[in-house]
C-alpha cells in the first residue's frame, strides 16, 4: 500500500527520484501515465496497469477507445536508474505543470506526482466535499473512525 507525501526535485533531464519504499513495492519496471480527472501523473505497477488494460479491453469498442486515449496513449514503461530516478516524459510534465519541483503522493493502490501548487489548489477546491465523502464512508463501514 502506498501512503504518504514527499517533495522531490526534477533534474534538468526531467527525472525524479521516487521514495525507496514506493520503488520496492512497484518492482523493477512500472508505468507512468496521465491522471484522468486531475492534473497529475499516475504511477502504476505492471500488475495494476495490466488490470486496467484488461478492464478497458472488455468494454464495447467505442468506450475502450475513449479510455485508451488516457490509459494507453499517455503511458510510458519506466525502470529506475541506479540512483532510483525515473524520467518523466515532457508531455506528462507539461500536462501536470511540473518543472523543477513535484510532490509524490501515495494513494493506497497507486502513486501520483503533482505540481505542489496545483495539488494545494485542488485540495482547497474540494475541501467542502470532504464532509460529504466522510459521511458516505461512515455509512459503509467506519462508524466514526476517521
Amino acid at each position: 500500500m502506498y501512503i504518504g507525501m514527499t517533495n522531490h526535485s526534477i533534474d534538468s533531464k526531467g527525472r525524479i527520484v521516487l521514495p525507496a519504499k514506493f520503488r520496492e513495492e512497484l518492482g523493477e519496471t512500472f508505468y507512468i501515465l496521465r491522471c484522468h480527472n486531475v492534473p497529475g501523473i499516475q504511477v502504476l505497477s505492471v500488475d495494476a496497469y495490466k488490470s486496467i488494460n484488461e478492464q478497458i479491453s472488455a468494454l464495447p469498442l467505442r468506450k475502450a477507445q475513449i479510455l485508451q486515449y488516457t490509459y494507453a496513449a499517455t503511458a510510458s514503461e519506466v525502470t529506475p536508474n541506479a540512483q532510483g530516478r525515473i524520467a518523466i516524459p515532457q508531455k506528462l510534465r507539461e500536462y501536470a505543470g511540473i518543472e523543477n519541483e513535484a510532490i509524490v503522493i501515495g494513494m493506497y493502490d497507486h502513486i501520483e506526482i503533482w505540481n505542489e501548487e496545483r495539488y494545494n489548489s485542488y485540495v482547497a477546491e474540494t475541501s467542502a466535499d470532504v464532509d460529504e465523502a466522510l459521511e458516505a464512508l461512515d455509512k459503509i463501514s467506519l462508524k466514526g473512525g476517521i
